[in-house]
């Protein structure tokens, strides 16, 4: 398949690092040169360097014969015209782009994207997309990360393991003998820095981070068996009143169980506008990190506070300030990948990756097919991967013992009809089953192969 990304940036540059990694023809465009050398010498992708909206660059880059084009610049503007450009000169068959206003997200203009008008195939939101996974994390407040599946009724849960877990040494193959009716398989173990899929006879160790693949009805216990007590979230401060913080808060003021909460926004003009948008949330002027203000929101009785300002360090320091002073959990919003390992030294109970979130959010266009939902694990060190088997994968008609899954690779989980299933060897999967895999970047490629994405891509 052939890609053009328009912009390499964080999101760019990784969506280029996956599809390249893929054998996918890939060419990237940005206004910056040492961002396309950059991608250039680090993968295997081609580079042009130019504005990604004017049509001669885009000719430059390949767009006459091109499958699809991804516009992930930093301006809403350019990637709106990208799309149009790419549409009406080139009839490009995908067109993907990244916008960050919200009112050009309302679902009252939504008609503004039919071919007729501005042709944009799928719009990506990283500002929802990131309000989406910090609801989640509040929703499993154990978990240092977590993402929905088969339209919530499965989960995946990521854990930290300590010297209180009940089932350390315990080879994963007897966790299912002791816990039969557990719903409930660890698909990823992080060790020493370190990710793979297990193996049965593996243990888990305190230190440990894993990812368990379980069904939503079974979260709560399955939090326990591994343990974690599960915490209501009744109070909860947001530090940062930006696209993402307006977009908790919104949510939190949705639910049905009533949650209070407060927001601490430095702008002032920010603040105003977060308190004219919302209706019970409570908003405070000031610096996020001042340790009279956190005092006045009652940090100390609150039971989480969401650090998601646009500064990555900022969000780091006041969810330790704010930990220190008495709340027991603590979720900051990190951009840059390579803080993410400071997270357990600072005793951060939980992060989010915008960068992260994005990209497995244009994946999920990106593998059309039969592919319903994916989710990035790390820095793009493994995915798990939602798909529907069809009647010409070789997996239809099968037991999972009999398919020769790649060693990276392990089934989460099975959904027939309405039910989520377990998956043991002697389960057989059928036709129209939608599966759940975690896979290693590497194994990707062959996971595609299993499932016959590429029968029906567009």
């Amino acid at each position: 398949m052939k890609v053009i990304i328009c912009g390499a940036g964080q999101v760019g540059w990784q969506i280029a690092r996956q599809l390249s990694g893929e054998r996918n023809d890939v060419t990237v465009v940005d206004s910056n040169a040492e961002l396309v050398r950059r991608a250039t010498e680090t993968l295997d992708v081609q580079g042009v360097t130019g504005f990604a909206s004017y049509p001669d660059v885009l000719e430059r880059a390949g767009a006459r014969d091109a499958d699809m084009i991804i516009a992930a610049t930093h301006s809403d503007e350019v990637n709106m015209v990208t799309c149009q450009v790419a549409h009406s000169i080139f009839s490009v068959p995908r067109k993907i782009a990244r916008l960050r206003a919200q009112s050009y997200l309302n679902a009252i203009w939504s008609d503004l994207y039919r071919r007729d008008h501005l042709p944009i195939d799928v719009v990506i939101s990283p500002e929802r997309e990131v309000a989406e996974a910090a609801m989640q994390r509040l929703a499993a407040p154990a978990t240092f990360d977590t993402e929905s599946f088969f339209g919530g009724r499965a989960q995946l849960l990521g854990i930290s393991l300590d010297e209180e877990c009940p089932v350390l040494n315990t080879p994963l193959r007897q966790l299912d003998e002791l816990f039969s009716t557990l719903r409930a398989i660890v698909v990823g173990v992080r060790r020493q820095g370190r990710l793979v899929a297990p193996e049965p006879g593996d243990q888990l160790f305190a230190g440990d981070q894993i990812y368990i693949f379980t069904d939503s009805g079974d979260m709560n216990r399955t939090l326990e068996i591994f343990g974690k007590s599960v915490r209501k979230q009744e109070r909860v401060v947001i530090i940062g009143g930006g696209n993402v913080g307006l977009a908790v808060a919104r949510a939190l003021e949705a639910r049905t169980d009533r949650v209070r909460v407060k927001m601490i926004e430095r702008s002032r003009a920010r603040a105003e506008h977060a308190a004219d948008n919302l209706e019970r949330t409570i908003v405070l002027n000031g610096d996020g990190m001042d340790i009279d203000l956190l005092i006045e929101a009652a940090i100390d009785r609150s039971d989480a506070v969401l650090a998601v300002t646009d500064d990555d360090k900022t969000n780091m320091l006041a969810a330790v300030r704010a930990k220190a002073m008495g709340c027991p959990l603590s979720i900051a919003l990190v951009n840059d990948p390579t803080l993410v390992p400071l997270m357990a030294e600072l005793k951060i109970d939980a992060y989010i990756n915008p960068r992260a979130t994005t990209v497995s959010s244009i994946l999920r266009h990106v593998r059309h097919g039969r592919v319903r939902a994916i989710y990035s694990i790390g820095d793009s060190e493994a995915e798990l991967i939602e798909a529907q088997v069809m009647g010409t994968s070789p997996l239809a008609g099968r037991l999972i013992r009999d398919i020769d899954f790649p060693e990276g690779v392990l089934v989460g989980g099975v959904m027939k009809g309405e039910r989520v299933v377990k998956p043991m060897g002697d389960l057989r999967i059928d036709e129209g089953d939608v599966v759940a895999m975690f896979a290693m970047t590497k194994d990707v490629p062959e996971v595609e192969r299993l499932l016959q994405v590429s029968v029906d891509f567009f």
